[in-house]
Order: structure tokens, then C-alpha cells, then sequence
């Protein structure tokens, strides 16, 4: 159900790397009595975080860390918790620990995709500064329930990529500098007096915010994409690739969701776990062996020499994997950038 106030905008912000510094700078330019609620996510995982008070500290406008059932208000900047996506519904805050997208809880495109529901042309959408490309599918949900997107410059952001792959996915409205952003938004948030064009949400929308809230989830996700040969490095089931290919992106029926960006780098994160986890085990089979071989010559039953054997056998199929292992690519050799 969409915010009561006719008129009232609001503004919704996402960041990764660097996005600390970033709100830091970026809230200290927001005046006093600023005229529309703003909220905030950054990926903060499961770690404990003081962003609210921090922010408070910095600028005239109060932060908060959103708790269920808040009501937006205007000069209020709520931050999304920690290992809790938030949502906007039925004009109040609502905190899921529902399924990660792009292996990040808080992330940022759950909070658009609620806030282009919810407030339809009287959102903005704003992409800071951060690695990959979280947030670019939510702008975009924005953008098509018409209301406005804005990007900082990716020339003087931390890490450009979430920046650029917002400007490849929508067509942004501003591109601005930190420098100018708070102006902006300060002129975004005015309220909008006179009708606002109505814009009805794509049905791809609704469908697909249904698969993250669970709701009749293998139905809808069959209508919006189609499954693909990956699987979910979250749960295990099967990624369907959606229909929207800008960005292109992939969800189970759990509800994970990624952009091939995002499955890549976590993919990358299982991979290098299930490497030096197959380590290990060679490693201790082969010491196991070896000990098999000490006692079978000792008792004098059993081939040790066979034992021995397996074991130089597993030794050169460790020394292989190593080298593999060590050679995998980082993670972050997936970025946008």
C-alpha cells in the first residue's frame, strides 16, 4: 500500500565499499529539517554497527536504525539493521531476515524494489559508491514505477562499479559528485504538489517481490524467468535466469537472488572453500596411510607397501590441487569495474 501523503517524497540510498565515507560526507551537507524521510542501506552483513550514531554525530538530521513497524518521517534517516533486509510496506519499515541477494543481507535492491511499491514517482533511488552491482535492478524498478534515479559520478567514488553498472542497467536521471548530491536531494525532496503521473508497477515487479517474501514462490518465479543449468551457491536449488536481462540476473525458489556479477564472485567464495577443503582431506587421507603403513609393518599384516603407495600417489594429487588453489582467481576479479 503506497505512503499516505500525496505529496510527501522519500529518499532511498544504497552503498557498499567506501559507502561509509561517502553517507559520512554526504550527510553533513544535508540542511536541517530536511523534508523527506531518507533511508539507508549498506552492506553490513551480520557485524554489530554503530552507522546510525555515526551519522547523527555528523549531520543536523537525526539517524536511526530502523526497527519494525517505524513510520518514515521526514528529517529521519532510518539504516537498515544488521543481517536484516529493510522493506518498505503498508506506509511502515519492515526488517526480513528473508534469503541474501547477491550473498548480502541488508541489501540494497530489496529496499528499492519495496520503495518503488510503496511509493511509486515519489521515490528516489540513490547509488553510492560499492563493488559489483547490488542496487542497478532495484534503480531500475524505481525508474519504471516513475521515480527518479540518481548515481554518484563514478569518477571520484571508492569503487565505481556499483555506480557504473547503475548508469549501464537505468537511464539515471543525475549524475553528480558528493559534492552536489546534498543540494540535490534536497531539491528532490521537496514535495511534489499537483497529480503525479500514475504509473502502475510492473506485474514482473510485484511477481518477483513475491518470490522474496515467499509468497506462492515457485509460481511466480516460473512466470518471470525460465531455469537455467546454474545452481544457488546459497542453497543448493536451481537458479532460474529472469526475463529482464538488464542486468542479467538469476533467483531460486528460496528466493537468493544474484546478477551474473554477484553468482560469480560468491561462486568464487564456495569454490575456494570447497578447494581447500578437498586439500585438507587428501592431505589427511595421506597421513592416515602413511600411520597404516607404520603399524602394518609392525603387526606384519597388511601390505604396506601398498599403503605407501596410495599415500606418494595422494602427495602428488595434493601438490596439484595446491597449485590450483592457489592460482584461483579472488573474488574480486569479477567487479564491474
Amino acid at each position: 500500500m503506497p505512503n499516505s501523503d500525496p505529496h510527501q517524497q522519500a529518499i532511498f540510498i544504497g552503498a557498499s565499499s567506501g559507502g561509509v565515507y561517502a553517507m559520512l560526507d554526504l550527510v553533513a551537507a544535508l540542511p536541517a529539517g530536511f523534508p523527506a524521510p531518507i533511508f539507508f542501506v549498506q552492506h553490513i552483513g551480520a557485524h554489530r554497527s554503530q552507522l546510525a550514531s555515526l551519522l547523527s554525530s555528523r549531520g543536523p538530521n537525526r539517524a536511526v536504525e530502523a526497527k519494525e513497524g517505524d513510520e518514515p518521517a521526514p528529517g529521519t534517516i532510518c539504516v537498515a539493521p544488521s543481517d536484516h533486509h529493510m522493506l518498505l510496506e503498508g506506509g511502515v519499515v519492515r526488517l526480513t531476515r528473508g534469503p541474501k541477494e547477491h550473498h548480502a543481507r541488508p541489501a540494497i535492491d530489496p529496499l528499492f524494489r519495496s520503495a518503488a511499491l510503496a511509493y511509486g514517482p515519489r521515490a528516489v533511488g540513490v547509488v553510492l559508491t560499492g563493488m559489483l552491482d547490488d542496487g542497478s535492478a532495484g534503480l531500475r524498478a524505481i525508474k519504471d514505477c516513475g521515480g527518479i534515479a540518481v548515481v554518484q559520478d563514478p569518477a571520484e567514488a571508492h569503487e565505481p562499479s556499483m555506480p557504473q553498472s547503475a548508469m549501464a542497467a537505468v537511464q539515471v536521471d543525475h549524475v553528480v559528485p558528493l559534492r552536489g548530491m546534498g543540494r540535490l536531494l534536497f531539491d528532490l525532496a521537496q514535495p511534489r504538489t499537483g497529480d503525479l503521473p500514475a504509473t502502475e508497477a510492473p506485474a514482473t515487479l510485484r511477481r518477483e517481490n513475491a518470490v522474496a517474501l515467499g509468497e506462492r514462490a515457485v509460481e511466480n518465479l516460473k512466470a518471470i524467468g525460465k531455469p537455467s543449468m546454474f545452481s544457488c551457491p546459497d542453497c543448493g536449488g536451481v537458479l532460474f535466469e529472469l526475463d529482464d536481462k538488464r542486468p542479467v540476473r538469476y533467483r531460486c525458489h528460496t528466493g537468493h537472488a544474484f546478477s551474473v556479477r554477484s553468482l560469480a564472485a560468491t561462486q568464487e567464495q564456495v569454490t575456494d572453500v570447497a578447494l581447500w577443503t578437498g586439500l585438507r582431506a587428501l592431505q589427511e587421507k595421506e597421513s592416515i596411510l602413511r600411520r597404516l603403513a607404520q603399524v602394518q609393518k609392525a603387526e606384519g599384516v597388511g601390505d604396506a607397501e601398498s599403503s605407501l603407495r596410495e599415500a606418494d600417489e595422494l602427495a602428488v594429487a595434493s601438490a596439484a590441487l595446491r597449485k590450483l588453489t592457489l592460482k584461483a582467481p579472488s573474488p574480486g576479479s569479477f567487479d564491474a569495474s
